[in-house]
């Protein structure tokens, strides 16, 4: 457990560092917020949860894949192979500072929004169950495309093609309301959308639905299982 709290706090300096990824988490998401409120006549709840959205896709499809493909190319992984410290203790202080990263961001909107005269969400328990199904579900996809890419820079590429489809098909381009019919009903089964619409239905006051609920336990499973098969060290 030492290992991993330092290597956790290693990390988290470097993450910190790095400027543009610290401004992908913590800053768009705020100027998307502040875009939407201005652009579009969307509900009060549809705001912050498309810029939650985006947070947490930009953390899991760029930040994620970027750091671990990385690390592969440069041989960091192989080196700790031969080490007591176990690759995966590398692995899992990376999911625990991304995690945090997006704990930060949502909190940046939640207090953003609440500036903006929304309040924050009226759901709590929903609200948290919706958070951890969908970092899971996304950081998952997010590790596959580590897994699968052979170098930072594949992965990087991969993780922002992948980025713009999950993101417009989620609603979080512009809101599902104004998507027509056919895309907004894809939108629901979309690992991103699901997520969307889960945070929105918990900053209205709702529960999130249990189909919603269900797409990113689905999506969570699939991609975790594949990422365990096709992830290496080397």
């Amino acid at each position: 457990m030492s290992a991993l709290i330092k290597l956790t706090y290693v990390e988290l300096k470097l993450l910190l560092r790095d400027l543009g990824s610290v401004i992908s988490i913590l800053a768009i998401p705020l100027f998307v917020l502040l875009i939407f409120g201005l652009s579009f006549k969307a509900q009060d709840s549809q705001l912050p949860s498309m810029a939650v959205a985006i947070a947490l896709a930009l953390n899991a499809l760029y930040v994620v894949p970027t750091y671990l493909g990385t690390y592969r190319e440069k041989g960091i992984l192989r080196r700790l192979s031969t080490t007591p410290m176990h690759p995966a203790t590398l692995l899992a202080a990376q999911l625990i500072i991304h995690l945090l990263a997006a704990l930060a961001s949502v909190a940046l909107v939640v207090v953003a929004a609440a500036t903006m005269g929304i309040a924050p969400p009226g759901h709590v328990p929903g609200a948290l169950a919706a958070f951890g199904l969908g970092t899971t579900a996304m950081f998952a996809i997010g590790v596959l495309i580590a897994a699968l890419a052979p170098n930072g820079r594949v992965a990087t590429g991969i993780g922002v093609l992948l980025y713009w489809p999950l993101a417009f098909l989620g609603g979080v381009t512009i809101p599902e309301a104004q998507m027509p019919a056919a895309l907004a009903r894809i939108s629901d089964f979309t690992p991103l959308g699901a997520f969307r619409q889960a945070v929105q239905d918990t900053w209205g006051g709702s529960a999130p639905q249990p189909l919603n609920l269900a797409i990113m336990a689905a999506y969570a499973l699939l991609a975790g299982l594949a990422a365990v098969k096709f992830f290496r060290w080397d």
